[in-house]
């Protein structure tokens, strides 16, 4: 008997997922619960098991492409099936997965785009097990409510289309990415026929009968003529042809959310010099009681104390809004993200309640998440729920830069590279050890000066980092 394997629900509120990749090919012997293909959701990466034993037959949603939950991914050849035999009986062996059993798909997640989590989750096989007599539950009515996927009504904003004039497809009426495309070129349609019609009729316009035409599409540009290549030039087929990398999985996801924040946070940036001479010896004299513990003590932690000592005095700083309330939620939980570059992209692995660590405490406990998101063993948890992030380049600091805000968070703080920098001290010359700071705030919700008080407060802090331990955080 033949299985049409759907995409399952895999986690409240999750409606459709990006196949980021297959790790079996058509053609293929599966076991039970092989690991078989990569699916990205806005909140993370899964990875889905075989549900059965069998063959793959037919593979109907390639890497790159957008299913809705309930979308038949796959077709597999159970044991002592005939080749080809993917009909009537298919339908009947469907894999059922409804909300119901969303909760209960186990997850490990690893690596995260950053400004929400994002990794790798084994979805218990048990939940994706049909029998034949198992059907496919709806998994939404319809509304008068707009239903559509943030990612959804991202790309409806860039492409200006209004949602509420598109017809959904996906499950109960969900309206998918697919539907908002062909709603853009829908509109781009009707604008070229309301051109032709209006420039066949210009009197009409002289007599105030009609509205002004839509301007006319730009025309398409004129093919260059031909000529031949002279000999020195690169062809296409040689070694200088322009390599095409999927624009998928983790990349895409970055990209989403970069977006998204660039677009929605009115970001503004902040840069101040800061004197890290004292915060480099008292480092030199912690790292040897460190080592003696087996940790390895960088600059971070003290950087981390020294915003949540900020976050406490500027709470507005430890923010968030909430647009459908219309309302500015302070939290007040400090947990603090720090972002970090892995082979897949850039990740935000989170300090949960950094408040309440030692500096010691901290520093293991960063080291060993970035060892985590460095081989993909990060859990969801561990990757997401920051209430303000730092981004640090170490060595590779630069300058300055003007790093993009976690949203929905409304700042981050930008570490640059330190070094030691002729400056005047009461009318001398001297050596210091110096490094920019650099801040990038949600204007909506941050007023300049009380970016300003927050950066000047941890620099202060840094500066004479005994200050630290005095105000006991």
């Amino acid at each position: 008997m033949a299985l049409e394997f759907r995409l399952p629900d895999i986690g409240e509120g999750v409606v459709e997922g990006e196949v980021v990749r297959w790790l079996v090919n058509e053609g293929d012997t599966l076991r039970e619960d092989q690991p078989m293909v990569e699916v990205m959701t806005d909140k993370a990466t899964v990875e889905i098991p075989s549900p059965r034993a069998g063959k793959v037959a037919r593979i109907l949603a390639p890497a790159g492409k957008t299913c809705a939950v309930g979308q038949v991914m796959v077709v597999i050849e159970e044991k002592g099936d005939l080749p080809g035999a993917t009909g009537a009986r298919a339908g009947a062996a469907s894999a059922a997965v409804s909300g119901a059993h969303g909760g209960a798909a186990s997850a490990v997640v690893s690596g995260a785009a950053h400004g929400g989590a994002t990794g790798v989750i084994a979805t218990s096989a048990a939940v994706l097990h049909a029998g034949p007599r198992s059907v496919t539950v709806p998994l939404a009515t319809v509304s008068r409510k707009i239903l559509a996927a943030p990612a959804t009504r991202q790309l409806a904003r860039e492409l200006g289309v209004d949602l509420r004039g598109v017809g959904g497809t996906g499950p109960g009426g969900r309206v998918t990415k697919e539907d908002v495309r062909r709603g853009a070129g829908q509109r781009q349609t009707a604008a070229q026929t309301a051109w032709a019609q209006t420039s066949r009729a210009p009197a009409a316009y002289l007599q105030g009968a009609l509205p002004p035409p839509a301007p006319p599409l730009s025309p398409a540009p004129a093919a260059a003529p031909q000529r031949t290549a002279a000999p020195s030039q690169r062809t296409p087929s040689g070694p200088w042809e322009d390599e095409r990398l999927p624009f998928r999985g983790l990349r895409r996801k970055i990209a989403e959310n970069m977006t998204r924040s660039k677009h929605q946070a009115a970001h503004f940036t902040y840069v101040e010099e800061c004197d890290a001479t004292e915060l480099v010896a008292l480092r030199a004299r912690a790292k040897k009681r460190a080592e003696e513990r087996g940790i390895r003590l960088s600059y971070l932690p003290f950087i981390v104390k020294a915003v949540v000592a900020g976050l406490k005095k500027f709470p507005i700083v430890n923010a968030t809004l909430d647009a459908e309330r219309e309302e500015i939620v302070l939290r007040k939980q400090y947990h603090v993200g720090v972002a970090a570059a892995t082979e897949g992209g850039l990740v935000v692995p989170v300090l949960h309640d950094a408040d309440q660590m030692s500096l010691f405490e901290m520093s293991a406990q960063l080291e060993a998440l970035s060892e985590k998101a460095r081989t993909g063993k990060a859990t969801r948890e561990e990757l997401s729920g920051s209430t303000f992030t730092i981004s640090s380049l170490g060595t590779l600091g630069g300058v300055l830069a003007t790093p993009i805000i976690n949203f929905p968070e409304v700042a981050i703080l930008g570490v640059h590279k330190m070094k030691e920098t002729p400056v005047v001290r009461e009318g001398q010359i001297v050596i210091r050890t110096m490094m920019n700071l650099s801040i990038s705030l949600d204007h909506r919700i941050v007023d300049g000066y009380q970016g300003a008080q927050f950066l000047a407060h941890v620099i202060s802090l840094l500066e004479d980092p005994t200050l630290m331990f005095m105000e006991m955080v």
